[in-house]
């Protein structure tokens, strides 16, 4: 599952270190698995947290990546890389439960979108518009954070920025700009 390449940069008297441990936590030595959970406990909370997790989840974060490292000790294709492979694990679980949060609870859109887009309405059913406004309110929060901006940005901004505003704006290379809007617009 995660990538285990060789750990490039790395000590190697931290490789041997890992090395060791993992030898040692294959045999059932317990108090390997004590050393091992003590070195890289703080890293895999500190993936959590950084990519916005509370606290609980990030220790759910934790639990998850060193259950699925004891349920995948015999197996590891690199034992050199046993830091590598635990922050890959804990990424890949912390972007699910992030996307997860997104869909159970979606960032309300700025009412500000929504009102820009109500004037192009030609109908003069306020109920009519007004359902539009939650269609489209709906539709955009079901959207990813990135997703929602470029949307935003492309066809809701009043300015009407370029395609280098946006790129300049999003932190995203121009030329990506419009096969993450056919994506995004797929996905709305």
């Amino acid at each position: 599952m995660p990538d285990n390449s060789p750990s490039v940069g790395v000590d190697p008297k931290i490789i041997h270190e890992d090395m060791e441990l993992l030898l040692r936590c294959r045999q059932g030595d317990a108090a390997a698995w004590n050393r091992l959970l003590d070195k890289y406990e703080r890293l895999i909370y500190s993936i959590g947290l950084n990519h916005g997790l509370s606290v609980e989840d990030a220790a759910d974060i934790v639990q998850l990546t060193f259950t699925y490292f004891l349920e995948n000790v015999d197996s590891l294709r690199d034992d050199s890389n046993i830091g590598g492979w635990l922050a890959t694990v804990a990424r890949r679980h912390t972007w699910r439960v992030v996307a997860k949060q997104r869909r159970v609870h979606p960032e309300p859109v700025d009412s500000d979108v929504v009102e820009i887009l109500l004037p192009a309405l030609e109908s003069d059913q306020p109920l009519e518009r007004w359902e539009l406004a939650e269609w489209l309110n709906q539709g955009l929060n079901l959207l990813s954070e990135r997703c929602r901006q470029l949307i935003t940005a492309l066809y809701l901004d009043p300015q009407e920025p370029s395609y280098a505003e946006i790129a300049a704006h999003l932190q995203m290379a121009e030329g990506s700009i419009g096969p993450t809007r056919a994506r995004c617009l797929e996905q709305l």
